[in-house]
């Protein structure tokens, strides 16, 4: 008993120093702007109706989660003070802690969560597919609320407590009655950073300002969970799209933070003493991909996207990126992360060896008849560009007909939900880089998780439908493992993404910047600047 007595005395004393160091970091905000440059140019402010990162980014600065995602990968009570389950796994009770407020003062309440959560998964495939087998959700009073599920799903946590494209960013229930398909009117959150919504300029900087009225959990911040503490009055996102430039920017001092380092640039980076490139969880894996247009000919034919998938020679895409050995996997033909626990070689084999003259013969098979291809060339971003002109090749080299739109990722990000022919400014081909974390599972997986939904590319395979159905219901990662598989196959033999390639892209920062996390998308809590390295030029 007193050892008990002892540890939770200890528990009690940390909890309450770390509450103590909470508000004394918070009560000190460095005046110097935190500044930052991301890839591409914002445009989107709505995190519920994009799953472009960049608005992922913003909206990690101004909105909140209910649960988060620690550094070992277990889900922790972010805005919830906890939750229960019922022993038979189909309801779900949460309690929000107490005093959590609006940027605009007004109290977070459980009608807030519940509309927020509802508006999320119209938009989001982990979140459809949560609330396709929930039979009610339903606000207790004003800090509780529950979810009733008609069937069992077993993700309900994960889902909620996901933390990349499209994560359940709560809003007031006002902003959450929006149309799902239209951004809100204003961004108001909750989250540790406000948006200073006069300071905006679409495709060249957002200004975001230090919540005075955040309540950071008492708890040491780990991953995304615990106390998201912001040691800066304003932080700056900043748009550079030449990479010399921007480069050049983080060496002066001008820059705080690049969220990708240019890979040209590496070794002059790594030479750098005022810069440091993040290394493990901290930099990021991501998957290069192709996606097809499969609403419109020629890639309604599955021949067709046969003959694209021969064409994703993995080690060519790596070699024009320029990166290091140790920075790419030889070749990854998982659609779920490699490295992940749901990683299988189920329908790899016809991919393992890509060849032009396969491919070739695909398109006779399928009668392929010159008609054009559209491919998307996102100019701005570097690795997508790389990806996009190693696609253009390829295609080109195969037979295909290839015609190019050339223009910048924000622009991309929104022609891509057109779904019309090419003469009413449709596509064919759309490369993209997506993260390790959104292809690591079926629910969060992009073309899986909204298989025969509104997601660009279209895809829609009868039999992966049931095949989702079963693992959200499957306990135990061997039946889920095995499902899975089973869901990859269909995958592959539909090509619902072709894969070019898993590849890490590590953040560049001032040397002196400290607290960096190990979360593989950018998050700026927990940031402060030393006192003893140079600091940046003012």
């Amino acid at each position: 008993m007193r050892t008990l007595l002892a540890a939770l005395l200890a528990l009690a004393l940390g909890a309450t120093q770390a509450q103590a160091q909470v508000q004394t970091q918070a009560s000190a905000p460095d005046p110097v702007p935190l500044r930052i440059s991301l890839d591409g140019e914002l445009q989107v402010l709505d995190p519920h109706i994009t799953s472009a990162y960049l608005t992922r980014n913003f909206a990690l600065m101004v909105f909140d989660q209910l649960i988060a995602q620690d550094s070992h990968g277990h889900y922790r009570p972010q805005m919830l003070e906890g939750w229960t389950v019922s022993e038979d796994g189909l309801r779900y009770d949460f309690t929000l802690r107490e005093g959590l407020e609006w940027h605009d003062g007004s109290p977070v309440t459980a009608e807030d969560c519940v509309a927020s959560i509802r508006r999320w998964g119209a938009r989001d495939g982990m979140g459809r597919l949560m609330l396709a087998a929930t039979a009610s959700l339903a606000v207790v009073d004003a800090r509780r609320f529950s979810l009733q599920l008609a069937r069992p799903f077993g993700f309900v946590v994960e889902a909620l407590g996901k933390y990349s494209s499209i994560f359940p960013a709560m809003m007031p229930a006002r902003l959450a009655a929006t149309d799902p398909t239209k951004p809100i009117p204003e961004v108001i959150g909750s989250g540790p950073y406000r948006f200073a919504a006069s300071e905006f300029r679409a495709g060249d900087r957002a200004v975001f300002l230090r919540n005075p009225r955040y309540r950071p959990r008492a708890e040491p911040v780990d991953g995304t969970a615990g106390g998201k503490v912001v040691h800066f009055e304003r932080a700056e996102f900043v748009s550079i799209p030449d990479p010399t430039t921007k480069v050049a920017a983080l060496q002066r001092g001008e820059l705080d933070y690049i969220q990708r380092a240019p890979f040209d640039y590496l070794d002059q980076l790594r030479r750098d003493p005022s810069v440091r490139l993040a290394a493990g969880a901290a930099a990021p894996q991501f998957m290069g991909v192709v996606v097809l247009n499969q609403a419109q000919p020629p890639f309604d034919n599955p021949l067709l996207r046969q003959a694209v998938q021969q064409l994703m020679d993995q080690q060519e895409f790596m070699a024009a990126l320029g990166l290091p050995a140790d920075m790419h996997r030889e070749q990854c033909l998982s659609v779920y992360t490699c490295g992940s626990p749901y990683e299988s070689d189920a329908g790899v084999a016809p991919l393992r060896q890509p060849s032009l003259e396969r491919a070739r013969a695909l398109m006779r098979q399928a009668g392929y008849a010159n008609e054009p291809v559209l491919v998307f060339q996102s100019t701005d971003v570097p690795v997508i560009n790389t990806i996009a002109l190693v696609t253009i090749d390829r295609l080109r080299q195969a037979g295909f007909n290839v015609q190019v739109r050339a223009t910048d990722w924000s622009s991309v990000a929104q022609q891509r939900f057109n779904r019309g022919p090419l003469a009413q400014g449709g596509w064919s081909v759309l490369p993209l880089i997506w993260a390790a974390e959104d292809l690591a599972t079926p629910l969060s997986n992009y073309p899986i998780a909204n298989n025969c939904a509104n997601f660009p590319g279209w895809s829609c395979d009868a039999a992966t439908t049931p095949l989702l159905a079963a693992f959200g219901a499957a306990r135990g990662l061997p039946r889920q493992r095995e499902i899975a598989a089973d869901i990859q196959a269909r995958a592959h033999a539909e090509v619902a993404l072709a894969l070019a390639g898993q590849f890490a892209v590590p953040p560049a920062y001032r040397a002196n910047l400290q607290g960096l996390l190990e979360v593989p998308v950018p998050v700026f809590w927990n940031l402060h600047r030393s006192q003893t390295a140079p600091t940046r030029a003012r």
